[in-house]
C-alpha cells in the first residue's frame, strides 16, 4: 500500500477571507499551516482556532497564527492571498526569508501579482484564477458561501503538484494552458460585478435581475474585451459581448447570495482592489488607445467612495 505524501509546511500570507479559507482547508486536511495577518485575525485563531463556517456544518482548526512575516521562513509552499494593491510591498518584505525552493501561488484579484512577486522576491511565483465566495463575520471566523476552486498555469510538473495538493485538501484545481486568458476571464467578470455590488449595495443576483444593471455590465464587458484584443489576450470561451456576458452573468447566479469583495471592503472602510480591476482595465485602456469610459466611471465612483468611508 502507498503511503499519503507528506504535507508541505505552509504560510498563509494575508490572513483574511480568502487566506483564512484556502489556508483552512490545508490546515484541516493535516498540513502544517501558519497564517500571518492582522493582530486581531492572530489573537482570535491563537486563543479559540480558525472557525470555517461552510455550507454543510462548522469546523474549529486548532492553528498557529502570527504577525511576523519572518514565518514563512521554513515554509516551502506560501499561499499569497494579500489585497492586489498590497503585493509588491508584501512580497518585498518577505523576500529576505522566503527559501530559494518555495513556491509562491498568489490567489488575489488582479492579472499581474505573480510578475510583482517575482521581480520583489526573486521566487517561484504561480497564478491563480480564485473563484470563491468568502467573508469573515468575526475574527477568527470565515464563511463559506460558494464555490472554492482555483485555476492554475502554465502546465508544467510543479503546477501539476500543486494542483493534486490542492485537491488533496479539497480544493478543486485544473491547470491551464491560457493562465493569462482565465485571469483575464476572471477580471472581465469582476469589473462587470464588483463595482457595481459595492456602489448599489447590491448581492450578485439583485444585479442578475435588474435590467438597467446588466446594461451596465453589457457595456463594461465590451470594454474589457476590447482591451484584451489590443492587448492580444485570448480569454477562454468569450469572444463577444454576448458569451463575455454570459460568463458574468454565470458568476453572478452561481454566487446570488454574495457582496463583492469590493462591497465588503467599502462596507468596512477598507481600502477596495478596484485599481486592479475597472482601474487597471482604465490604464491599460488609456496605454493601448482603447477607450474605456464606463470602466473608468466605476473605478473613478469607487475610488470616492472609499475616501468617503474613510473620513
Amino acid at each position: 500500500m502507498s503511503e499519503t505524501p507528506e504535507w508541505p509546511r505552509t504560510a498563509v500570507v494575508g490572513a483574511g477571507a480568502v487566506g483564512g479559507y484556502f489556508g483552512g482547508m490545508f490546515a484541516r486536511a493535516g498540513a502544517p499551516t501558519v497564517f500571518i495577518g492582522r493582530k486581531h485575525f492572530t489573537d482570535a485563531v491563537n486563543s479559540k482556532g480558525l472557525v470555517l463556517d461552510k455550507l454543510h456544518g462548522q469546523d474549529r482548526i486548532r492553528a498557529t497564527a502570527t504577525v511576523e512575516i519572518s514565518a514563512v521562513r521554513d515554509c516551502s509552499l506560501i499561499l499569497f492571498c494579500v489585497k492586489a494593491n498590497d503585493t509588491s510591498a508584501t512580497a518585498t518584505q518577505m523576500a529576505p526569508f522566503v527559501r530559494p525552493d518555495a513556491t509562491v501561488v498568489c490567489l488575489q484579484n488582479g492579472v499581474d501579482n505573480a510578475d510583482q512577486v517575482r521581480a520583489a522576491a526573486n521566487v517561484t511565483a504561480v497564478p491563480a484564477a480564485v473563484y470563491v465566495a468568502v467573508s469573515v463575520p468575526e475574527s477568527g471566523r470565515v464563511k463559506h458561501l460558494a464555490r472554492g476552486d482555483l485555476i492554475i498555469g502554465p502546465p508544467s510538473e510543479r503546477t501539476t503538484q500543486l494542483a493534486d495538493l490542492f485537491g488533496r485538501a479539497g480544493i478543486p484545481c485544473r491547470v491551464s494552458d491560457n493562465i493569462e486568458g482565465e485571469l483575464w476571464l476572471k477580471l472581465l467578470r469582476n469589473c462587470a460585478l464588483n463595482a457595481i455590488s459595492a456602489l448599489g449595495h447590491a448581492r450578485y443576483g439583485d444585479i442578475a435581475q435588474n435590467i438597467d444593471a446588466k446594461q451596465l455590465m453589457e457595456d463594461v464587458v465590451d470594454e474589457v474585451l476590447a482591451v484584451a484584443r489590443k492587448a492580444r489576450v485570448v480569454l477562454p470561451g468569450v469572444h463577444d459581448r454576448q458569451s463575455g456576458m454570459a460568463a458574468a452573468m454565470e458568476l453572478a447566479t452561481q454566487m446570488a447570495d454574495a457582496f463583492s469583495s469590493t462591497a465588503q471592503d467599502l462596507n468596512r472602510g477598507r481600502p477596495t482592489e478596484i485599481e486592479a480591476l475597472n482601474g487597471y482595465i482604465a490604464r491599460r485602456g488609456a496605454e493601448l488607445g482603447v477607450p474605456v469610459p464606463v470602466n473608468h466611471a466605476l473605478f473613478t465612483l469607487v475610488k470616492l467612495a472609499e475616501r468617503t468611508v474613510s473620513i
